[in-house]
């Protein structure tokens, strides 16, 4: 993996870490569950993806007073993903009546 994503990382989990231990609310909540009685522990677990951008693209929608879409290859695989597809001549994703 690349070092300087590595380093990024790291940075991101620190500051994860550090933004929970300096929680006063996260820190009343647990006072009050010692206070009645209880030891704590907590174990979180974060999940964190990381995807190289790819160049972005335009998809131009030429219309009269509308502006542009601009899509780029993630968002077109998203859409498609749910099973939506994007054509560029206006009123072609319409169903029938």
């Amino acid at each position: 993996m690349d070092q300087k994503l590595e380093r990024l990382m790291k940075q991101l989990g620190e500051a994860i870490n550090e933004s929970i231990s300096d929680s006063e609310q996260i820190a009343e909540v647990i006072s009050r569950i010692k206070t009645d009685g209880y030891d704590i522990f907590v174990v979180l677990e974060a999940t964190v993806g990381f995807n190289k951008r790819e160049a972005e693209t335009a998809l131009t929608i030429p219309s009269e007073g509308e502006p542009e879409l601009k899509m780029s290859s993630q968002d077109a695989r998203f859409l498609k993903s749910l099973r939506i597809s994007i054509d560029p001549k206006p009123g072609r994703n319409e169903k029938a009546a």
